[in-house]
């Protein structure tokens, strides 16, 4: 139930506006036909900023040279510009308590935004004592 309610102010504070961002870096990506990977990854992003709390990050064992090769063109081209979007967004949210556990959050989804390849996104596993 929190996580609803998380993901729900933060859709309205800073999803809604960073998810754009990701889906027009996709949407430009595309169109260039060879950058198609990284559309797709920012595509992925983009539906992981839209509604975060209840999932994490996992690097894949099996990412090789090319995602290497491939996170190091992202950075350059479209990754630190997300990456400082969410660091200004994750500083502006955590001024105010509330404000404090979506800032965290924000400061969790720059990883994935520098190096999208190679990651994936799979829901948070809960443990219950």
């Amino acid at each position: 139930m929190l996580n609803a309610i998380l993901n729900v102010i933060w859709l309205v504070l800073e999803g809604l506006w960073m998810a754009l961002g990701y889906f027009l870096a996709g949407i430009v990506c595309c169109l260039l036909i060879i950058t198609i990977p990284f559309g797709i990854a920012a595509f992925r992003i983009a539906g992981y900023v839209l509604w975060p709390f209840g999932r994490t990050i996992e690097r894949s064992p099996t990412a090789g040279a090319a995602s290497l090769i491939g996170n190091v063109l992202w950075v350059i081209l479209l990754g630190w510009w997300l990456a400082l979007g969410h660091l200004i967004a994750g500083v502006l949210l955590c001024l105010t308590i509330i404000g404090i556990p979506l800032g965290l959050a924000s400061f969790k989804i720059i990883p994935v935004t520098l190096l999208p390849l190679g990651t994936r996104i799979v829901p948070t596993r809960r443990t219950y004592a």
